[in-house]
């Protein structure tokens, strides 16, 4: 039996250590927290896709009392920039949460299917997502979706 190592690069950074298009698109998904509709958990969470034609597209969740009727803001987002810009690859995505204290001090990470959806968008395009996941505390940069979902699932198993 042989043992497979798969590395995974996540760099953490201050808010003030983020070049300017990175800060623009975090205060995006900031912004975007407070259109959430969120009565359930009262939990907002926003995201913040940069395109490569240089438009920024934002989503919230969208809760229903019937929960698997929701979404969350990752797909919100990327469905809505990939129906209205269908040859727009996502350069960069960013995503904050808050609750009822305010922003989370540590960063949330998209569930599962958000982390699909990512994926799907990445091979679509053959476009590396860069992903910006906010905290308080700090922020965690990833390259890719690849870096989010290892052994991922994709087209090439089909």
């Amino acid at each position: 039996m042989k043992e497979i190592h798969i590395d995974i690069r996540i760099r953490s950074a201050a808010y003030e250590e983020l070049d300017e298009e990175q800060r623009l698109l975090i205060d995006a998904a900031k912004e975007a927290t407070a259109r959430s509709y969120a009565p359930y958990s009262r939990f907002a969470v926003g995201a913040a896709a940069l395109l490569a034609n240089g438009v920024t597209v934002t989503g919230t969740n969208q809760e229903n009392a019937a929960y698997p009727s929701g979404i969350c803001a990752e797909r919100t987002t990327l469905f809505y920039a990939n129906s209205q810009y269908p040859d727009q690859p996502v350069r960069m995505l960013a995503i904050a949460a808050r609750n009822e204290s305010g922003f989370v001090d540590i960063p949330v990470p998209p569930c599962g299917a958000c982390r699909q959806v990512l994926l799907e968008t990445e091979q679509r395009f053959r476009h590396p997502i860069r992903i910006l996941l906010h905290g308080r505390k700090d922020i965690l940069i990833l390259e890719s979706v690849k870096d989010l979902l290892p052994l991922s699932f994709g087209a090439e198993f089909l």
